[in-house]
């Protein structure tokens, strides 16, 4: 499974390199229960229950539209930080998958400040050096980015007309089955089939898991305020994927910084390596 905004690009870079079909996905595995426990439920009936949590959760996300937040996302041995802050529409995000031990490890180090966007990139592993120009992007500077070379790219770019990376919005509205299990605290499952343009599930994922993708299990977390805080995705073993929790964070609503440029002597233009890895 793969983090689809930041990383699937990524990972298919990596496959470009003969052998590394192994950085595509056998990360930390957390098991997935095939069903949600009900255990806990304090709903005084199941319908009634069901239809009140999932309102909860759609209302859940609607903090997250107004762009002020920070975030993270792990799975897969891939993990994705940053905040979204839409009054200076600008953001900042770094992602690293794999590590030192990997045949591949990557990370990024993403900035948004519209009109224009930097990244730092470091290409690490015993695999590295076979990337074509990898001396050009391991330069250990930001390297500017042509928005007309990025436009339409969900590993380079960032939509501030869809401001949630995650796209939480989505997940909830494939809520199948849902049930209240505590203080702010929910279970149930969703359909993640419906789910594909939420940008933290990787198409190909929810192809491999067939008829499961239709109710994959999840717990979720609302704050004292009812906006989301924590929704864990446990997807299922399919195919050359093992079980494992996608798992999404959102903290400090309303309280998020504009995004910092990168100095300038700390620029470069971004040479075609760069592109190439990533189109």
């Amino acid at each position: 499974m793969k983090i689809r905004r930041f990383s699937a690009t990524a990972f298919a870079a990596a496959l470009l390199i003969p052998g590394l079909a192994a950085c595509n996905g056998d990360g930390t595995t957390a098991g997935a229960s095939a069903t949600p426990s009900a255990s806990g439920s304090v709903a005084p009936s199941a319908t009634a229950s069901s239809s009140a949590a999932k309102q909860a959760l759609l209302d859940s996300t609607n903090a997250i539209r107004e762009g002020n937040f920070k975030f993270t996302m792990t799975g897969a041995g891939s993990t994705a930080e940053g905040q979204v802050h839409e009054p200076s529409q600008s953001a900042d995000m770094r992602m690293t998958i794999g590590d030192p031990s990997s045949d591949l490890m990557m990370k990024l180090d993403l900035i948004h400040a519209k009109p224009d966007s930097w990244v730092k990139l470091e290409l690490g592993g015993t695999a590295a050096a076979q990337i074509p120009g990898v001396k050009n992007l391991n330069t250990g500077k930001y390297h500017h980015l042509d928005q007309n070379r990025i436009k339409g790219n969900r590993s380079l770019g960032f939509d501030f007309e869809k401001l949630d990376p995650a796209g939480s919005a989505v997940l909830t509205q494939g809520i199948t089955e849902v049930r209240q299990t505590g203080e702010g605290a929910y279970e149930g499952t969703v359909d993640v089939s419906k789910a594909a343009d939420a940008g933290s599930l990787d198409p190909a994922v929810i192809t491999a898991l067939g008829a499961q993708a239709q109710s994959v299990p999840f717990t979720a977390k609302v704050d004292t305020q009812g906006r989301l805080s924590e929704m864990v995705l446990k997807i299922p073993a399919a195919g050359q994927n093992a079980a494992q929790d996608l798992k999404i964070t959102y903290t400090d609503y309303g309280n998020a910084a504009a995004a910092q440029k990168p100095p300038a002597d700390q620029v470069v233009e971004a040479p075609a390596e760069l592109y190439n890895l990533f189109n």
